[in-house]
C-alpha cells in the first residue's frame, strides 16, 4: 500500500520507516514521532490550572479546542525561563490533545527503526525512563522520547487503567500462549498487570517486534503452532521493528498468519487504522482501552478455535 503523507512524500505501510521530528530543548535534540504531530505553533499565553502536576503549566484554546500545556524543559529538569519565541507541538494520541513547550524545531528526518537503538541504562542517565530510543539522524543523535510514559505519568488517570479489567468480574483462568510486543517498560508492566488480571496467565513479552518475529521464526517447524502462540498483540511504535512491520512479516506469512494480531497502540487515526487493515491485522484498539483488549481477545480466541476445530 502506498499512501502520500503531510510532506508529499509517499510511504509504503509496513516499510519498517518512522518519520522524526527534531526538536530542542536547552541546546539538546530531541525527536518525537511525526504522526503524533498535529500542529506547531508559537507558544502562546497559557491559564494555569490549580493543583495541576509541576510540569503541567496550564491550558491554552487555539481555536475552538481547549489544549493542556505541558512545560517539556521543566520536566527534564532543564532550567530555563519561558520565551515568547518558544514553540508548541502540539499532539495528539491516546485520543488526547496536548501541546509540548520546547525551544526551537528543527527538520523532519526519515530513517529506519532499525537504526534506533534502546538507551544504554549505564549511560543514558536520566534521560533513559523517558527515552523510548536514540536515533543517527542526518549525522546527529537524537533522542526519541517516550511521550506516552510522559503523560502517564503526569495524568495516570488518562492511561491504561487496571479497574477496566476488574469490572469485568470473576474470569475464568486462560493458559493460551499471550505474545505481547512493547517496547515502554511502563506501558509493558501495565499491560501484563491488567492481561494476568484478566487471568490471561501465559504472557510473554517482547521489548520490539524484531525479537518476537526472531520468536517466531524459531519456533520448531513440527510443533503445533496454536500450542507456541495463540494470539500477538503489538504496538506501533517500537525500536529495530515496528508493529506494522511485524505484522506484515506475520500475515505475509504461510505458516504465522492464522494467528490472530491485535494492533494496541496510541496512534490509531482513521489513516492508521486503514494501513493496519491493509497489512492484514485482525483489530486495532486505541491506548488506553485495556478492558476492550480484553474483550476483543475473548472474541478473537473463540473464533480462532472455532475456525480450528471445523478444520
Amino acid at each position: 500500500m502506498m499512501e502520500e503523507n503531510k510532506q508529499g512524500i509517499l510511504l509504503e505501510s509496513g516499510t519498517n520507516e518512522i518519520e522524526i521530528m527534531k526538536f530542542t530543548i536547552g541546546g539538546n535534540l530531541f525527536g518525537i514521532n511525526v504522526a503524533k504531530v498535529r500542529e506547531i505553533m508559537i507558544s502562546a499565553p497559557v491559564k494555569p490550572m490549580p493543583h495541576a502536576h509541576v510540569s503541567v503549566e496550564g491550558i491554552f484554546k487555539p481555536r475552538d479546542t481547549v489544549i493542556t500545556v505541558v512545560d517539556l524543559p521543566q520536566y527534564l529538569g532543564v532550567d530555563s525561563p519561558k520565551d515568547s519565541k518558544d514553540i508548541f507541538i502540539i499532539t495528539n494520541f491516546n485520543k488526547m490533545f496536548i501541546a509540548f513547550r520546547v525551544h526551537t524545531v528543527d527538520r523532519i528526518s526519515r530513517i529506519s527503526w532499525t537504526d534506533i537503538q534502546k538507551p544504554d541504562k549505564t549511560v543514558s542517565g536520566g534521560t533513559e525512563s523517558v527515552a523510548t530510543g536514540i536515533a543517527q539522524c542526518d549525522g546527529e543523535l537524537v533522542t526519541i522520547l517516550d511521550f506516552e510514559r510522559i503523560v502517564a505519568e503526569i495524568a495516570p488517570e488518562t492511561s491504561i487503567q487496571i479497574s477496566e479489567v476488574e469490572q469485568l468480574g470473576p474470569r475464568t483462568r486462560n493458559d493460551r500462549p499471550i505474545w505481547v510486543a512493547e517496547d515502554s517498560v511502563l506501558l509493558s508492566k501495565m499491560i501484563g498487570d491488567s492481561l494476568r488480571k484478566a487471568n490471561y496467565v501465559n504472557l510473554h513479552m517482547f521489548p520490539n517486534g524484531r525479537e518476537l518475529w526472531e520468536a517466531l521464526c524459531a519456533l520448531p517447524a513440527e510443533d503445533a503452532l496454536e500450542k507456541d502462540v495463540a494470539l500477538i498483540i503489538t504496538d506501533i511504535e517500537m525500536p529495530q521493528m515496528d508493529g506494522h512491520r511485524l505484522t506484515k512479516l506475520v500475515k505475509d506469512h504461510s505458516r504465522f498468519k492464522q494467528i490472530p494480531l491485535i494492533i494496541f497502540s496510541s496512534l490509531i487515526s482513521e489513516e492508521m487504522r486503514r494501513k493496519g487493515r491493509d497489512l492484514g491485522a485482525d483489530e486495532q484498539l486505541t491506548k488506553p482501552e485495556i478492558g476492550h483488549l480484553v474483550d476483543v481477545m475473548d472474541h478473537l480466541l473463540e473464533r480462532f478455535d472455532k475456525q480450528h476445530s471445523k478444520g
